[in-house]
């Protein structure tokens, strides 16, 4: 089982040692950020499946952040983490999109035991969610989203994509497309595959994105990031 990826953001180098050595002590792999665009840059790139956050924050303050992850990726955990312990506080965080919130000074073993909620929270839903970076399908209400993006997709295309979310990273072939989306009486020498692609790539890159669906030559299809 792979370990749980944690970012953890916050502009006090000594905060960051901490949670960095008692992080990875405790099986995570951790990664750091100093400042809210260098966390959502990190979150782009490299997504969590967690995030720490402090809400005082150099430029981006800890708010704005939590609401640009939320917006991105709505089913991402957040645990504020800060000096602020007023109500009013706690509850401008929550308001954010925080799911849970946690005042300094703390019990560092509090905190493993909030994240291992939260960490619990988004397994349960891990067979319903399928997710790429920014990109995220849920099996139950069959909604897509990118980037906060609502995505309306034919029930074909929703196929597809499904498939290129289950075999992420992996070279799909035209004919295995054919097979699972098409079905096995499909022509082998149709160019429906190569049509579908090309109008869910449209759905999926309309609000700018880059593009996450990818050519193979002479052979097929994958879904990663180039």
């Amino acid at each position: 089982m792979s370990k749980s990826r944690i970012l953890t953001v916050d502009d006090d180098p000594n905060m960051l040692s901490l949670m960095k050595r008692g992080l990875s002590f405790a099986g995570y792999t951790v990664s750091l950020a100093a400042d809210g665009e260098a966390a959502l840059a990190e979150a782009r790139d490299c997504p969590p499946d967690l995030v720490v956050l402090d809400v005082m924050l150099p430029a981006i303050d800890g708010q704005e952040v939590c609401r640009r992850l939320r917006s991105a990726d709505p089913t991402l955990p957040v645990l504020m983490l800060t000096a602020r312990g007023r109500v009013a506080d706690r509850v401008a965080g929550l308001d954010a999109g925080a799911d849970d919130y946690l005042v300094k000074p703390f019990a560092f073993d509090e905190l493993l035991a909030r994240i291992r909620a939260l960490l619990r929270r988004g397994q349960r839903d891990e067979a319903d969610l399928l997710r790429f970076a920014d990109l995220t399908l849920d099996r139950r209400s069959r909604e897509v989203m990118r980037g906060g993006r609502l995505i309306e997709l034919t029930a074909r295309e929703y196929d597809l994509l499904e498939l290129f979310l289950r075999h992420s990273r992996q070279v799909l072939t035209r004919d295995l497309i054919l097979e699972h989306v098409l079905g096995p009486d499909a022509p082998v020498e149709s160019n429906a595959i190569d049509v579908h692609v090309m109008r869910l790539r449209d759905k999926l890159e309309a609000g700018g994105e880059v593009r996450i669906i990818q050519t193979v030559r002479g052979v097929g299809y994958s879904l990663r990031l180039d």
